[in-house]
């Protein structure tokens, strides 16, 4: 199959504005361009579909543009809901600063179609207010503007003029990207359609019906249960390994619900569609096995905390899985048992007062059944001594105790 009909085998084509012409264009190379604004300090896994994306684009011959949005981001694309919290220009620009570097692992930047970074601070931040309303705001009709949905869905809410206007500069930045480096096609999620057609609309007006280009969205990726994909248990999953450790991030692929992981896997994963389909006659065949959620854990954990990332990862799982913590050093503790609750307890506390303070047992007399019944191990090691204590010589790092009660439920002990 071509380049844009894998992209609909995959589900990454939602709407486009001319689909026709773009099959057709992508039989040769094109400049293409998909934006983040830097609302945080890192992207996160809501991000990775449109990240790898434009790795796609680079892989099948066109050359991709990573857009940050250093002036868009003071902005804010309205959400559905309410307004977004105003940031300062310092925080946007450190915030501008750490995505672009973050980007800049994704795609390549050497050969005939390498990539190009920008940031869109360059060209908007020096727009004087005549120009950007007599220039750019006469492309653009009020009711135009009204008819888009994330501007609909505020009307009765309300929406200030500062996030009204989003879409004009975002049509700017397709504009001059078009002028400087003949990108004829912007890509992005689908809540951003009304955004992309208003680029497509402003250059059509400004330059011409000879001036061609294209715009097309992907669904955003949610769960089978209809919630956001990019969370695990309410909080983001970050690219940054400051935020987020390899770990974490493999643990959340890696326990990727049964009925999300086909669609995960044709959306997410850099293997080609021969593979992806073995992968998935695998799996339907032997799902207890987990071998699809594995494969596209490992894959994207390399792809984003590199192979070093990738091995942590898989040696603190293997630790967990096996009883082995006392193999993982004070960093790798750190992260596998990040969310774990944390206990402060005396050197030489007793086992069965420990399990009081820490909420592990709500009686002695239950302490006293999980440590006799096998229950309770210590760092890995099972305990049925009811009269132990725990000591400095019982911790991993000089401080820290782990105890598990059962299978998965673990303790943070620090002396």
């Amino acid at each position: 199959m071509n380049f844009f009909d894998e992209l609909k085998w995959r589900g990454l084509v939602k709407d486009v504005t001319d689909a026709e012409g773009l099959k057709e264009r992508l039989n040769q190379p094109i400049t293409c361009y998909c934006g983040f604004d830097p609302t945080a300090d890192s992207l996160h896994i809501g991000h990775l579909q449109q990240i790898l994306l434009l790795k796609r684009y680079q892989k099948a011959g066109h050359r991709p543009i990573v857009l940050v949005g250093g002036a868009t981001g003071m902005i804010g694309d309205p959400r559905m809901t309410s307004e977004r919290k105003l940031l300062s220009l310092a925080d946007v620009q450190h915030n501008a600063e750490c995505i672009k570097n973050q980007l800049a692992h994704f795609v390549s930047f050497e050969g005939e179609n390498s990539a190009i970074m920008a940031n869109n601070y360059e060209w908007i931040s020096s727009l004087s207010v005549i120009d950007y309303l007599r220039d750019y705001g006469k492309c653009f009709n009020v009711s135009y503007m009204l008819a888009k949905d994330t501007v609909a869905s505020r009307l009765e809410r309300g929406i200030s003029y500062t996030e009204f206007s989003y879409m004009i500069l975002q049509s700017l930045d397709f504009l001059h990207l078009y002028e400087k480096y003949n990108c004829q096609l912007q890509i992005g999620g689908s809540d951003q359609w009304g955004n992309l057609t208003c680029g497509v609309e402003m250059i059509r007006k400004i330059k011409g019906e000879d001036a061609k280009v294209y715009g097309v969205t992907s669904p955003l990726i949610t769960k089978s249960d209809g919630t956001k994909f990019g969370k695990s248990e309410g909080k983001n999953v970050w690219l940054d390994p400051r935020k987020s450790s390899s770990y974490e991030f493999y643990q959340f692929f890696v326990n990727i619900a049964d009925a999300d992981i086909v669609n995960m896997l044709k959306k997410l994963s850099m293997r080609s569609p021969e593979e992806i389909e073995e992968l998935i006659k695998k799996f339907n065949e032997q799902p207890h096995l987990r071998e699809a959620q594995k494969a596209l854990a490992e894959e994207l954990t390399e792809t984003v905390h590199g192979k070093e990332g990738l091995q942590t990862a898989l040696k603190i799982t293997d630790a967990l899985f096996k009883g082995n913590i006392r193999d993982l050093n004070g960093q790798e503790i750190n992260d596998a048992f990040k969310d774990a609750t944390k206990i402060i307890i005396n050197d030489n506390t007793n086992l069965i007062d420990a399990l009081i303070v820490g909420k592990v047992a709500a009686s002695k007399r239950e302490a006293r059944e999980f440590i006799n019944n096998g229950s309770i191990s210590i760092n890995g090691e099972r305990c049925q001594d009811l009269n132990k204590n725990l000591t400095k010589e019982d911790t991993l790092d000089g401080k820290t105790i782990v105890i598990r009660k059962g299978k998965k439920n673990y303790f943070i002990f620090n002396l």
